[in-house]
Formats: structure tokens, sequence, C-alpha cells
């Protein structure tokens, strides 16, 4: 969606928040950047769902859509009817633009039949399953071999390598990935020998 207003989010946070010294201190984290939030920081989910609360009321209250699920800057939209999310698009960018100036990014938006799957936060859903994405099966592997050299060359610890495949296996108990489940646990004991030999 692009970079968070400073000025918008700061009247958002002082209309909402009652605290004088709570508005203060907030004011100086937005302001020790140059533009939008601190990412990584702790109050930068806080600062998102603040700001996004917006659109969240608009497509909620205004369009009255019932079947609309957000995540920071991604969200999904429901829909029987193929032209009435085609129509929702320019809708919701022009609220975007006027109200919060932000714009929807035109290669993330998508409309999928259900059956396809919905490409959300790193998984795809279908009716009755869902399955880590594609990418973010590569990119956890390539990471893990990654760490894997690092771990072999002494620049980490096992303990970090371990918490590293613990939070994987964590992010894979949400989906159904037998065989990626399989081959991330070889991986952990593979680790577990050579911390024994």
């Amino acid at each position: 969606m692009g970079l968070l207003d400073q000025e918008i989010l700061l009247r958002l946070i002082e209309e909402r928040v009652g605290d004088e010294n709570i508005v203060w201190l907030l004011q100086l984290i937005v302001k020790s950047f140059k533009k939008g939030i601190p990412l990584g920081n702790v109050t930068s989910q806080i600062f998102a769902n603040i700001y996004l609360n917006e659109l969240d009321q608009f497509i909620k209250r205004t369009l009255k859509i019932n079947y609309y699920i957000r995540y920071c800057d991604d969200f999904v939209i429901l829909s029987e009817n193929k032209k009435d999310l085609e129509n929702l698009i320019p809708v919701i960018n022009s609220f975007l633009q006027i109200n919060l100036r932000l714009m929807l990014h035109p290669s993330k938006i998508s409309i999928r039949k259900y059956y396809q799957g919905i490409d959300f936060l790193g998984y795809v859903s279908f009716p009755h399953h869902r399955v880590l994405r594609v990418k973010t099966g590569k990119r956890m592997f390539k990471k893990i071999e990654s760490k894997i050299a690092e771990l072999e060359s002494g620049n980490i610890e096992e303990k970090s390598f371990n918490q590293t495949l613990w939070s994987y296996y964590g992010m894979l108990k949400h989906c159904d990935s037998y065989k990626l489940g399989e081959r991330l646990v070889n991986f952990m004991i593979c680790s577990i020998k050579k911390s024994i030999d």
C-alpha cells in the first residue's frame, strides 16, 4: 500500500488515546523516522492497526461487506459475485487515497475463484484445507540451508539454529504439509545427531 502518513497517524492516535503522556511518547516514536512508521519496532503493528482501522470501518460499516479479513496491510474480501469485487477496487482505492494517502498495489490485486485457493499470509487456503505457498516453502528451505552452513562454520550456535527450525515447524503446523514437515524433521534429526557426535 505504501508509507503511512505520519500526520494522519498522529491525528488518529490523538483521537483514540486519552492520556497526554502516552500521546507525547507515541509522537516521539513516530517522529523519530523521516517517513512512514518504524518497521520492525514493536509499535509498528499497533500503528498499522490504528491507521488501517479507518479502512476496516469503511469496508464493514459503509460498504457493508461481511466477509473481510485484514492482517497489517494485506486483506481479503470474499464474495459470490465477481463483478461486485471488480467494482470495489476503485471504491476502496479512492477511499485510501483521499482519507489515508495510500493506494492499492496494482500487482497485488487478484480476483480468484475459491477452489483456486486464497493466497494470504504465506498460505494458500482452499475450502477444506490449507497449504504453504510454494515461494514460502522454497524461501524456508533456502534459509535453513544457509543456517546449516552458518552452524557448521561456527557463526551461529546450535540453540539459534534449532530456534529457526522450530519456528518453521510451527509454521507448518498450520497447514497440510506432510512432506515438507518430514523434510524439516529430517533436518532436525541430522542437527541433533551432529550435536551428540
